[in-house]
């Protein structure tokens, strides 16, 4: 049952070659339509979501953004787009891969490392350092400062990864347990599914919202 049950986490389900991965480049297809039809209602949500989250990473990273913004709104919605997909059926989750989240966080974290440490070195070195910190403590600071640095990525691709595949998990346990239950109780199961696919729903967008919030407060330290 374990191996059923994760085999739906597994990309390579063929043993000649696997068309998984390209879920995530189905949404680039569709999305181009858009700008071919008149303005309807889902256009007009998208264009309200860019720009409040325009104006949020646009508060968020200061004067100094300089088209920045656009980068992590598209990152955003590219997550977003990846999160909804995996709770349709027969469709690959890659964004509950690690594969997926640390080849989003990694570039992104080594770009804003290199930028920082080329520019803005001064900046980059008091901040390992807060105010206030006693001159004996300093040592222990810089290491405990580097150590968060380090495992930034880490943990923006854990956490994205970890969510996303808590619920797609416990999806698939409630859908093998229905198989073996009374009609009493298949009434029961199947609310509950409803309910926490909603759940799953909201949890696509804040784990979005959360990795490129993260990644916009990142990037604000390095421009200081």
């Amino acid at each position: 049952m374990m191996n059923n049950l994760f085999s739906t986490f597994d990309p390579a389900t063929s043993m000649n070659y696997s068309l998984n991965w390209m879920s995530t480049l189905l949404m680039l297809t569709l999305m181009p339509f858009s700008y071919w039809t008149m303005p309807n209602r889902i256009n007009v949500l998208f264009n309200n979501i860019m720009m409040k989250l325009h104006e949020e990473f646009k508060m968020l990273l200061g004067i100094k953004s300089k088209g920045m913004t656009l980068m992590m709104v598209s990152l955003f919605f590219f997550i977003l787009m990846n999160n909804f997909m995996g709770l349709m059926p027969y469709i690959f989750t890659s964004s509950s891969h690690l594969a997926f989240s640390l080849a989003l966080a990694l570039p992104l974290w080594m770009s804003m490392m290199i930028f920082g440490w080329f520019n803005n070195t001064n900046s980059m070195f008091a901040h390992l350092v807060p105010n206030g910190t006693p001159a004996a403590l300093m040592p222990f600071m810089v290491m405990i400062e580097t150590i968060s640095n380090i495992i930034r990525p880490g943990s923006l691709g854990v956490r994205l990864t970890a969510n996303m595949i808590a619920g797609h998990l416990l999806m698939s346990l409630l859908g093998n347990k229905s198989i073996d239950i009374s009609n009493n109780l298949l009434v029961f199961i199947v609310i509950v599914q409803i309910m926490l696919m909603m759940f799953e729903a909201a949890v696509a967008v804040i784990q979005a919202y959360v990795f490129s919030v993260l990644t916009t407060l990142y990037s604000s330290e390095v421009m200081e």
